[in-house]
């Protein structure tokens, strides 16, 4: 039996979201081994008891979630036809993605300020845990960043309307899965200490 344009477009477009679906679910797993490495590491007697969040972890925190707005809306825009608007709240995200990088590193910074490093004698365990939970986020949301200039680039191109909209799709479903992961991870090293 043969299938219909539109039959195989919408199986392309499930097996896509399916692929980053799995992708998603290897790197929570990922995320939870090294989430399970810093429980196990609690009860070593080097692991620092009044470690306070860098502030610029706050900020970021507020950074990607207004990543995961902004994307949605673009979503929504572009399902509704509406070209300018995709491109306002694809170019705003871009550029809060970038500003969640810098209060990233602005957070590392002030880690070091207060005189905690990744390695070496002025390190300890719990920092070096922090450093790997949010530089392997960061590197994921390299990715994120990629893709989303990617999906920039596509709308510029015009190969997305209401009746495609399949990457953005895939791109808000990336950036609100890094969001509430970094959210979680926020939340885990906030309150396990």
């Amino acid at each position: 039996m043969t299938m219909t344009a539109q039959e195989e477009k919408e199986r392309n477009d499930r097996s896509a979201k399916l692929l980053l679906l799995f992708a998603m679910g290897s790197m929570t797993m990922m995320f939870a081994g090294i989430v399970s490495a810093v429980v196990v590491s609690k009860s070593r007697e080097d692991w620092m008891k009044d470690f306070q969040l860098p502030t610029a972890f706050y900020f970021s925190t507020l950074v990607i979630i207004l990543c995961s707005i902004t994307f949605n809306l673009a979503k929504k825009a572009i399902q509704k036809d509406n070209r300018l608007m995709t491109t306002n709240y694809l170019l705003l995200t871009l550029a809060l993605g970038i500003s969640f990088v810098f209060c990233q590193f602005k957070g590392f910074g002030q880690l070091m300020d207060s005189g905690y490093f990744f390695t070496g004698p002025e390190s300890n365990i719990a920092s070096t845990f922090l450093y790997v939970i949010a530089t392997v986020h960061l590197a994921h949301l390299a990715g994120g960043l990629i893709s989303l200039l990617i999906i920039i680039y596509n709308h510029f191109k015009q190969k997305y309307n209401s009746s495609q909209t399949l990457g953005i799709e895939l791109g808000a479903m990336y950036w609100h899965f890094l969001d509430f992961l970094w959210a979680c991870l926020f939340l885990f090293l906030y309150f396990f200490k």
